[in-house]
């Protein structure tokens, strides 16, 4: 009974705008006439099955996933190590690597769509300065670096996440156990490898479980940095595209329903595997 006011406001706020839609995904509604929407089945779900666009959204949404994800975990794990030791100005650093996540995303994005201008952009100004490129590089134009750029300011974006979420996990581990390691003369390798990854591993798969979410639904920052180029065009910018630009709200409401799902499928896996690493390092 404690629970059911909660969860009445989950079920009004979230359960019935996704009955919604997934009733819009067997319909023929169009914007702005959803009320004569007829039942039309799983047509709108046959016609994605056979649609290149689609396809390529979906495949540049796990290009993006990936590529962000992994250097993220990376950075983040490199920074957080940093972090975790003991200098001066710890405070002050910890502080400053806060301040990309601070920004808001769309600011960000369009702050690094003026970096990346081909015209007057400091990064090739830059790498002109470097004798790097000998003219402007049109990187948001250039279906070969586009998604790269995109890539690379989500890594900028969200990596003090990741950072953050490890350090807390570093923070937990007992400093005795390195203490022990040190006292046996274990090479720091084969401590980061044998000790703190294990030790850290739950936190670090809760961090790249909301990443990748987070990745997978990613709509914004591509949207601002290339609007609806289908070079980068992820799957919630073909979702709007459609709902919106196009007014097909079946069609559109479709493809949303297929992310939710992809989504679902996504963290149903990396909850299994991490229960099976974690079932491994509890075995050992």
């Amino acid at each position: 009974m404690y629970l059911a006011p909660t969860l009445l406001v989950l079920a009004v706020v979230g359960g019935w705008p996704l009955a919604r839609t997934i009733w819009f995904s067997l319909s023929d509604a169009y914007l702005g006439r959803a009320a004569e929407a007829s039942f039309i089945g799983l047509d709108n779900y046959l016609l994605l099955a056979g649609d290149g666009e689609w396809w390529g959204a979906v495949w540049n949404t796990v290009v993006f996933a990936a590529c962000s994800v992994t250097l993220e975990t990376v950075l983040g794990i490199g920074i957080a190590l940093v972090l975790n030791a003991r200098f001066t100005g710890r405070g002050l650093v910890r502080a400053a690597v806060l301040v990309p996540w601070a920004i808001p995303l769309v600011v960000s994005a369009k702050m690094w769509a003026w970096m990346f201008n081909d015209l007057y952009g400091v990064i090739n100004a830059g790498l002109a300065g470097l004798g790097l490129i000998d003219g402007p590089v049109a990187w948001l134009a250039d279906p070969d670096l586009a998604m790269a750029a995109v890539v690379m300011t989500d890594v900028w974006k969200t990596t003090p996440f990741m950072a953050i979420l490890v350090l807390a996990g570093l923070q937990m581990i007992p400093d005795d156990i390195y203490e022990a390691a040190r006292v046996d003369g274990v090479h720091p390798v084969k401590v980061f490898f044998r000790i703190t990854l294990p030790l850290v591993w739950p936190v670090l798969l809760v961090a790249v479980i909301f990443r990748t979410l987070d990745a997978l639904r990613v709509f914004d920052l591509i949207y601002v940095m290339t609007s609806n180029s289908r070079d980068t065009a992820s799957m919630s910018v073909f979702a709007r595209q459609q709902m919106v630009n196009f007014g097909d709200l079946g069609y559109g409401s479709a493809a949303s329903v297929l992310i939710v799902l992809i989504v679902g499928l996504v963290t149903v896996l990396w909850l299994m595997a991490g229960r099976v690493r974690l079932g491994a390092e509890g075995g050992r």
